[in-house]
């Protein structure tokens, strides 16, 4: 079959489809078989074997760690979404001119210029016992002593996702938002809706597609995540890519194998329900 005289379109699809046959399925393959094999201290034996898995699913730290995973998945989702809808809610309905759309837009991305690490690790000398904020709190006396959760603690490791991944939300969200026609907003208006009432019933279905995209790369990238979870948490919380990082670091790599292909397992199912509410297919 050839497309407009061309070539045919299994030739055209060819060179994509060996780069991610070559760079993402292979990969993952190997990874699924290497957590079949065996390993001792010293060595990894290309024989089957279901222990690495047996004992992923048997070992109470592993739900614990799965549990960990989805907390923080979980609330830096809604995090992100709040602020980043009422961000791009801002820049698409508020800020008439598109110059300066597009001025608070790059505005918004400035910080994500740097490396996540960077972006990251500046929250240490904010948090600390004796950073700005416990010091600031003092001077003004809110508080008497320093206070212990603001750094190396959960709440910190939330912060870092929220700051490193607020962008992801927010532009596919405002990039729907840019997409709805301004005369359904008019036409609800001349029906004599509410601003809270368009909001609903209009804009927010309609900015359901950017959501949706948003919150998969919220979600799969925080699931991923294991640098944040360690130097934030001062290596007192652990996640999934810490558990990951730890057996790498062991030279236990069928059981790190194990360990990532059920983390891939879980973000597929997870991408999987999320894709049966909304169409998200017109927006990519």
């Amino acid at each position: 079959m050839r497309i407009n005289g061309s070539l045919p379109g299994w030739v055209q699809a060819a060179p994509l489809a060996l780069v991610m046959l070559a760079f993402l399925v292979a990969p993952i393959v190997m990874i699924g078989v290497v957590s079949f094999w065996q390993a001792t201290e010293f060595s990894i034996i290309p024989a089957f074997t279901l222990e690495n898995y047996e004992f992923l699913f048997a070992s109470p730290v592993t739900w614990k760690v799965f549990l960990a995973t989805f907390k923080y998945a979980a609330i830096t989702w809604a995090l992100t979404l709040s602020i980043g809808f009422t961000v791009a809610y801002f820049l698409a309905f508020h800020v008439r001119s598109q110059n300066m759309q597009i001025a608070l837009f790059l505005l918004c991305t400035i910080p994500f210029w740097t490396s996540n690490i960077i972006r990251m690790i500046s929250w240490i000398p904010f948090l600390g016992r004796n950073g700005i904020a416990n010091q600031t709190l003092i001077s003004w006396g809110v508080i008497d002593q320093p206070l212990e959760w603001l750094l190396y603690s959960d709440f910190s490791v939330i912060l870092a996702f929220v700051h490193l991944y607020t962008l992801c939300m927010v532009v596919p969200i405002f990039n729907t938002m840019m997409r709805i026609d301004r005369s359904l907003l008019e036409a609800a208006r001349d029906a004599g809706a509410s601003g809270v009432q368009t909001l609903v019933n209009v804009i927010l279905p309609l900015t359901k597609p950017g959501i949706m995209i948003g919150t998969i790369f919220v979600v799969t990238l925080v699931m991923g995540d294991f640098i944040t979870v360690r130097f934030m948490s001062g290596s007192q919380s652990a996640n999934v890519g810490r558990l990951i990082s730890n057996d790498i670091a062991l030279l236990q790599y069928p059981s790190a194998a194990a360990t990532s292909i059920v983390l891939l397992a879980t973000v597929l199912i997870v991408i999987g329900i999320l894709l049966r509410f909304v169409n998200i297919r017109k927006e990519l």
